[in-house]
């Protein structure tokens, strides 16, 4: 058995099976390890009823004092079943499970395991898992994996398969020479993947991940700045003497820019007229004010001559972008010749689009990542800028540089990180950053509520409705899950439609849709057809929509800080007041703390300061923290330190050069690999 092996070759993986896995990029041995548990179920000392704790997981040991019997309601047997100790009661419920009452017994000890809540004013656990005691004891203390799922495919299928693959023996030659594992404290290699699938304890796991995130981190540094030394100090071809039509229309703007927006626009104008090509990224908070900075930088370049292009990440961004600039064009009677090229349009639109940027027609090209396709040719490409830069892959922007010869590139990313963090993660680009909002923009207004609220919610989204505004409501999940408690968008749409007045439209967004499908929706959510939308973080960016007034976030436990601020900037784009509702599913003393710092503030720069301070190497479990770069495993948030370390080994590494000796032989082939296959797929 080999790592390059088809999942096939697993016993009891047929053409169906690897079909659902192929749903999952799961193809060979080696995809099915790299595919992590995002969480683990931990087996803990079972407790008596007085020490429950409501909404979370809880195992009870209980005594059964009666069972009911099996009640028929519409399409489901219902078995009821009273338990309890010398103390409290709790009622049990299984839904289609009538034979259990087989094998429950008046006086039986059991431990029963589940989500305890109060139904109609008693203590009650529905769908428990059911053990005897002894049952339970092999189960007890152990740390079982939970792994992303596809529907059709159960947690305990990838369960069985990456078991076998462990326990095969089948190895990865590590590639870390001792000399950096010793300074680090890292993992052998093998020991860290098979752990980080069976750990026998929490300590065995937070060492097994350690070197898994570093070696992300690690080989990504490496990557990165082997492109940034092909590319650093590239003599620029271009010349910029003129100015005015961009100063003009500075003038003539009916709001002046901030501080933080000119200190931006000069640092790309200095670029510009520099001996060397710019390379450099735009970090402002949600409404900052980027969209100017990157417009007056494209008018700079058509007002010399040269064509610029502006890559969004969704079609409905790309195209509300280009509205912007005919908006400009036409109000300032500008001399610029904007176009779009999305992946929507007819073969005959996109055909009379390409041939009006091949013969240097339009000199301002907005469109999605079609921008890059070999069949897009330039006249002369001097700017090339990327919108929301973390959707878009390291290869996707040197591709779209490759359309000119050597153009200028800036990358915009609303993301807001601490300057250290994104001096590691944007090694490759020189950085300026837009730290303070516009006048004219009104605060938004926070709350952060628990599940009871939601009634409250549903009226209030429907009275903003009614005042002509609209809503996002977003869920972590786009359908139910077996492995996890979470609220879905599929569900909650149907349910949210029962809630609200019939005069309102509600649709349900999520990634698994066909691009044509999402972009429909988008739009008509834009054109206010749709007025509530309930979505996954697909809305995180992608689409503008200044009449929505309402976010709110179900489970807003399960999402990091900085995505929450991300979602929260889709409203507060308009001037009506704007309001953000997160819900949260946990009553913990942390997860208040970390949601009450988004209710005392809109700075998303002083927020993802505060979640670094919340945020230890033991932060392991639930959702990833930042929606910033799409690491397997790391999270740049909350494995701060473990990203420091891997920098500093690059920077040692960088500095030395990597010895041709065979201690570094394996480091060699797997930064090669990296190179041409993770850092291809990776956003950033």
């Amino acid at each position: 058995m080999k790592l390059t092996d088809s999942i096939t070759t697993l016993k009891g993986i047929g053409d169906k099976t690897a079909a659902l896995f192929h749903k999952l990029n799961i193809y060979t041995l080696e995809d099915l390890v790299r595919h992590y548990p995002r969480d683990y179920e931990e087996y803990e000392a079972p407790v008596g009823i007085r020490f429950v704790k409501k909404e979370q997981i809880n195992s009870l040991r209980v005594t059964i004092k009666r069972v009911e019997g099996v009640k028929r309601v519409r399409n489901l047997q219902i078995l009821s079943v009273v338990a309890g100790d010398s103390e409290n009661s709790i009622f049990l419920t299984w839904f289609n499970m009538p034979y259990l009452k087989s094998k429950l017994r008046s006086g039986e000890t059991i431990i029963v395991r589940g989500i305890p809540s109060m139904k109609n004013g008693r203590l009650t656990m529905e769908q428990p898992e059911l053990f005897l005691e002894g049952e339970y004891q092999k189960k007890q203390g152990l740390l079982l994996p939970k792994y992303p799922l596809t529907k059709g495919l159960t947690n305990n299928a990838i369960c069985k398969a990456v078991r076998q693959v462990v326990d095969s023996g089948v190895l990865e030659r590590e590639f870390l020479p001792l000399s950096i594992r010793k300074e680090n404290e890292l993992a052998e290699y093998n020991y860290a993947i098979s752990t980080i699938h069976f750990p026998e304890k929490k300590e065995d796991l937070v060492f097994a991940r350690k070197r898994l995130v570093f070696d992300e981190f690690f080989l990504f540094i490496v990557s990165l700045r082997n492109l940034k030394e092909g590319t650093e100090k590239i003599e620029n071809n271009f010349s910029f003497p003129k100015c005015e039509m961009t100063q003009e229309l500075l003038e003539k703007l009916p709001f002046r820019l901030t501080n933080a927006q000119m200190g931006a626009w000069n640092d790309v104008k200095e670029n510009m007229n520099s001996s060397y090509v710019m390379s450099r990224l735009i970090q402002g908070d949600v409404g900052s004010g980027k969209t100017i900075v990157a417009a007056l930088a494209l008018m700079y370049a058509a007002e010399n001559g040269y064509q610029g292009a502006m890559m969004a990440p969704t079609e409905v961004l790309a195209r509300q972008h280009y509205e912007y600039f005919m908006e400009l064009k036409e109000q300032y009677q500008l001399d610029i010749h904007p176009i779009l090229l999305t992946g929507s349009m007819t073969a005959k639109q996109k055909r009379m689009a390409r041939e009006r940027i091949e013969m240097g027609m339009a000199d301002i090209v907005i469109g999605t990542h079609t921008l890059f396709q070999e069949s897009v040719a330039y006249d002369n490409l001097a700017l090339v800028i990327t919108d929301e830069q973390h959707r878009f892959g390291v290869r996707q922007r040197e591709m779209l540089m490759e359309k000119g010869t050597c153009p200028h590139v800036l990358v915009m990313s609303a993301t807001p990180i601490p300057r250290t963090l994104a001096i590691i993660i944007y090694g490759d680009l020189d950085i300026s950053v837009i730290d303070e909002l516009p006048s004219n923009r009104i605060p938004i207004k926070n709350c952060v509520v628990n599940t009871s609220y939601r009634e409250k919610a549903y009226q209030f989204i429907a009275d903003e409705v009614h005042k002509g505004h609209q809503a996002y409501v977003i869920c972590p999940m786009v359908e139910e899950s077996e492995n996890m408690e979470a609220e879905n968008v599929i569900d909650y749409e149907k349910m949210l439609q029962s809630k609200l007045p019939s005069d309102i439209t509600t649709e349900c967004l999520h990634g698994k849709m066909k691009p044509g499908a999402k972009n429909d929706i988008m739009e008509r959510f834009a054109a206010n057809e749709i007025q509530v939308l309930v979505s996954t973080t697909v809305v995180e960016v992608g689409v503008n929509v200044p009449n929505a007034t309402v976010m709110m976030v179900e489970n807003a436990e399960l999402f990091g800080l900085a995505q929450l601020h991300q979602l929260r900037g889709r409203v507060g784009r308009g001037s009506a007041q704007s309001y953000c509702i997160f819900v949260s599913g946990s009553d913990k003393k942390d997860t208040k703390k970390r949601l009450e710092i988004l209710n005392k503030s809109n700075d998303g720069f002083f927020i993802s300061s505060e979640d670094l301070k919340l945020r230890g190497p033991g932060d392991l479990f639930g959702f990833r923290q930042s929606g910033l770069l799409e690491f397997k495993i790391g999270d740049i948030f909350t494995d701060a330190a473990i990203l420091q370390a891997a920098s500093d080994a690059a920077n040692e590494l960088g500095e030395q050069g990597i010895p041709d000796t065979e201690e570094y032989a394996e480091l060699k082939k797997k930064i090669d690999s990296f190179m041409e296959q993770d850092l291809t797929t990776l956003s950033l």
